[in-house]
């Protein structure tokens, strides 16, 4: 097993050396491009534009190759990629942990010959050799021992120790590897093929029929994901390699299971923008790119419920309802997600007993007869009987640049644990919503998934009083504008902030009041902005009080 992971390896450093060169390219496309729109907004001849036209074409030709071959290196390093991990799963006798020994003190040492995320000794210790990763876990294991916060202490995580990460969200991200992902830095442009045209037969020596290829654009953004780890001081005092270990485990995690909720349900505000979601849109948002594909309501089409159904009938029931699933510009490779449940459902209405006496499933991972991988993904992803399907690599997940790691300032005395915060970038679109369907069993589909609260930056308010006035509309943490009539000289405001760490005062008549501050009203409109700030987050209620004459 070992030579084959060897060979597996070497084959991966390869094709991520040709990545690795094709996206040098990536700076030189970008400065033709910019070149060719200056060559546009200056032509002013027909025979000019017609000259720039032709070049525009061989560069939009020239991008989607260099594109395309890209996005096949990907999917081929993360085909071997997952090769490598199935490999690596049986254990190596000659890598595992050995007993303990007498050292030369007398003091039993555990020798440390241990497998770390598949390395042989001699790679992980060649790992841990690197200047990047000692300095980086050498400033983690400082801040974290320090008494008081770090200036500077945010480190960016080094790409040996971010390509592990990347391995272990594969443990956790069920859906990472059925998607198209994209490495790309700052807001991106993708070209996404619009209309493809089939290719025409003709004589062997005819003159060639000309195809007119559209191409869209859908951009993507870089939207954080992350949030505090705990790691045990003892660790932090102990060696670098459970160190290392505690850290890449704890990032993949937290960073894989919040990819999956996204790719499926994500809102689309300060995240990607989920499957379902798409599908559920019916119209089109006033934020639509103009040079994204036209936009479709598929609210009717793809969004699918099969009630009163078993056996056979239900399976059927599947089977037509991937007729909306539209797959022309796909590889042609589908993914089932669904929680435990609904497939252990799906399992018992596939079951029957064979020729053998046998009870047996036809449902062993796939999709019986319309095919496409199963997805098994936690009940607090995805609802029971819901199923999402679809041709992953229509959906567009970028990955952007600029993973961090930082000592956070809280602290859990009891448990004698620092905390860390993590942080990696992603994006993501369906960039052919078509190409996807969501199954409700029972009843409607789900739409919606309940992300994590964004604590650290929400700025709602729980509570608005004016001394005892009523308020109209009633109180509401969206609602941010409201009247009422005031009839004393004076009322306290007091707002009650939904987070503890978060900040409110008041501004009226041009000054900072803080918060329940009596303010003194003047006959007419009185503005007041209560201003609630946390985190990087700021919002404003602005209450307009009248008093008379």
């Amino acid at each position: 097993m070992a030579l084959k992971a060897l060979m597996l390896r070497s084959k991966i450093d390869k094709k991520k050396k040709e990545l690795e060169d094709l996206r040098e390219k990536d700076a030189d496309f970008a400065t033709r491009e910019a070149e060719l729109e200056t060559a546009i907004a200056e032509a002013e001849t027909e025979e000019e534009q017609a000259a720039v036209q032709a070049e525009v074409e061989k560069f939009d030709a020239e991008k989607a190759a260099h594109e395309s071959g890209k996005s096949d290196l990907e999917t081929e390093i993360a085909g071997l990629e997952t090769e490598l991990a199935e490999t690596e799963k049986e254990p190596n006798p000659a890598e595992t942990t050995v007993s303990t020994g007498e050292s030369r003190k007398g003091i039993k040492e555990m020798n440390s010959r241990k497998k770390f995320f598949g390395m042989s000794v001699q790679e992980r210790d060649a790992f841990f050799a690197r200047e990047d990763v000692k300095t980086f876990l050498e400033r983690v294991k400082e801040a974290g021992l320090s008494s008081r916060a770090i200036k500077g202490a945010d480190l960016t995580i080094p790409t040996v120790v971010l390509d592990l990460i990347r391995e272990n969200v594969l443990n956790y991200s069920k859906l990472i590897n059925r998607v198209r992902l994209r490495p790309v830095s700052g807001t991106a442009r993708q070209n996404v093929m619009g209309a493809m045209p089939e290719a025409v037969w003709t004589e062997a020596c005819a003159a060639l029929n000309e195809l007119t290829f559209g191409f869209s654009q859908v951009e993507v953004d870089g939207y954080k994901v992350g949030g505090v780890i705990y790691i045990c001081k003892a660790t932090l005092e102990d060696s670098i390699y459970n160190l290392a270990e505690e850290i890449i485990n704890a990032l993949g995690a937290a960073i894989g299971i919040a990819l999956d909720r996204a790719i499926l349900y994500g809102t689309g505000v300060k995240m990607p923008l989920g499957i379902v979601t798409r599908l559920a849109q019916d119209e089109q948002p006033s934020n639509y790119p103009t040079t994204a594909r036209p936009w479709e309501d598929l609210a009717e089409t793809n969004l699918i419920t099969i009630s009163d159904q078993t056996g056979m009938a239900l399976f059927q029931a599947i089977a037509k309802a991937t007729k909306a699933m539209k797959g022309k510009y796909s590889r042609g490779v589908k993914f089932w997600a669904m929680n435990e449940s609904t497939y252990t459902d799906l399992v018992v209405e596939a079951m029957s007993i064979n020729a053998n006496g046998a009870i047996v499933s036809a449902q062993g991972g796939t999709m019986p007869v319309v095919g496409g991988d199963v997805v098994v993904l936690s009940d607090e992803i995805i609802k029971d009987g819901n199923i999402v399907a679809g041709y992953g690599d229509l959906y567009l997940l970028a990955e952007r640049a600029g993973s961090e790691f930082a000592r956070s300032d809280e602290y859990r005395f009891a448990e004698d644990q620092v905390a860390f915060k993590g942080t990696a970038r992603y994006d993501g679109v369906p960039i052919i919503a078509e190409a996807f369907i969501a199954i409700g069993i029972g009843a409607a589909p789900a739409t919606d998934s309940t992300f994590p609260g964004d604590s650290a930056n929400d700025t709602t308010l729980t509570d608005l009083t004016v001394g005892s006035i009523t308020l109209s509309p009633t109180f509401d943490p969206e609602t941010l504008t409201y009247t009422g009539t005031v009839t004393g000289t004076s009322d306290a405001v007091t707002a009650s902030a939904s987070q503890a760490k978060a900040k409110v005062h008041l501004k009226f008549g041009g000054k900072n009041y803080p918060n329940g501050a009596a303010l003194k009203w003047s006959t007419g409109a009185n503005t007041v902005n209560v201003v609630v700030e946390n985190g990087v987050s700021e919002r404003t209620y602005t209450l307009t009080l009248t008093k008379g004459a």
